[in-house]
C-alpha cells in the first residue's frame, strides 16, 4: 500500500483524482493539497475518507511556495506516488496581461511542479522507487490563443517530465504527465454555451471529457510499468 499527494485537489480534476484513488485501493494514505478553498477541500477530503478504508490528510496552502511545501513533507512524511494538478489558467491577449499575472499563473502550473519535486524526490531516490505525474495539458504541445501564459506553464511542465524522466529512471522512478484537452470543469465554466458548442463540435469524439475520465486515465497511467517513462500522453478525443 503506497502514500500518495495529490495537489490542487480541492474540486474538478483533482477531486476526481483523489477519489478515483482512494476506491482503487491501492492507498493506504492520501494527502490532499489545495491552494484557496477550505471549504472544497474539506469537502474532498470528506468525500476521499468516505470511500475507502485509508488515511486522508488535507493541507491548505500554496505549492508554488517551496517553504510551505517543505512543511508539508515535515507534517506528513514522504510519499510513493506524486500527482502535480495544482493549475490556473488566465485568458486575454498577451500585451493585456500584468507581470503580476502572468507570475502567478508560472508559479501555480510550474514552480508547484519543482517545489514538490524538489521536496519529495530525494525520498523517492532513497527507497529507489516513486511515480511521478504531472497534469499538463494539450495547450503545451500546441499552444492556445489568448492563454499565452497557460501554455507556456504546460510546454514548460512537459520539458521539465522528459529532463526528469531521463535523471530518475536510473533510480527506478517513473516520471510522466498526462494531457487533457477540454474537460468540465470550473477552469472553462466562463465559456459561453456558443463557445462550447464550438469546442464540442471540433472534437472528433463528439464531447467533453469529465473530470472522471481524467482521473481514469490518471490510474491507468500510475499502474504502468516503470519502463514507461518520460511520456507525454494526451487525453483529448482526437481533438489535437
Amino acid at each position: 500500500m503506497s502514500t500518495i499527494l495529490i495537489t490542487g485537489a480541492s474540486r474538478g480534476i483533482g477531486r476526481a483524482i483523489a477519489l478515483a484513488c482512494a476506491g482503487s485501493g491501492k492507498y493506504s494514505k492520501i494527502i490532499l493539497n489545495g491552494g484557496h478553498d477550505a471549504a472544497a477541500l474539506e469537502e474532498t477530503s470528506r468525500l476521499v475518507s468516505a470511500a475507502g478504508d485509508l488515511l486522508c490528510a488535507a493541507s491548505l496552502g500554496d505549492a508554488g511556495d517551496a517553504a510551505y511545501v517543505e512543511s508539508l513533507r515535515r507534517q506528513f512524511g514522504p510519499v510513493d506516488v506524486l500527482v502535480n494538478n495544482a493549475g490556473i489558467s488566465r485568458t486575454g491577449l498577451l500585451t493585456d496581461m500584468p507581470p503580476a499575472e502572468w507570475d502567478e499563473v508560472i508559479r501555480t502550473n510550474l514552480t508547484s511542479v519543482y517545489n514538490t519535486c524538489h521536496t519529495y524526490v530525494p525520498d523517492m531516490v532513497r527507497s529507489g522507487h516513486g511515480k511521478i505525474l504531472n497534469i499538463s495539458s494539450v495547450w503545451g504541445l500546441c499552444g492556445a490563443s489568448c492563454e499565452v501564459a497557460y501554455s507556456a506553464s504546460k510546454g514548460a511542465v512537459n520539458a521539465f517530465t522528459q529532463a526528469l524522466a531521463r535523471e530518475l529512471a536510473p533510480s527506478g522512478i517513473q516520471v510522466n504527465a498526462l494531457a487533457p484537452g477540454m474537460a468540465d470543469t470550473r477552469m472553462n465554466a466562463h465559456l459561453s454555451e456558443t463557445e462550447t458548442a464550438e469546442i464540442r463540435n471540433q472534437i472528433p469524439a463528439g464531447y467533453i471529457a469529465s473530470p472522471d475520465e481524467v482521473a481514469q486515465a490518471v490510474l491507468r497511467l500510475l499502474e504502468m510499468p516503470d519502463y514507461f517513462t518520460g511520456n507525454i500522453v494526451k487525453l483529448d478525443g482526437g481533438w489535437t
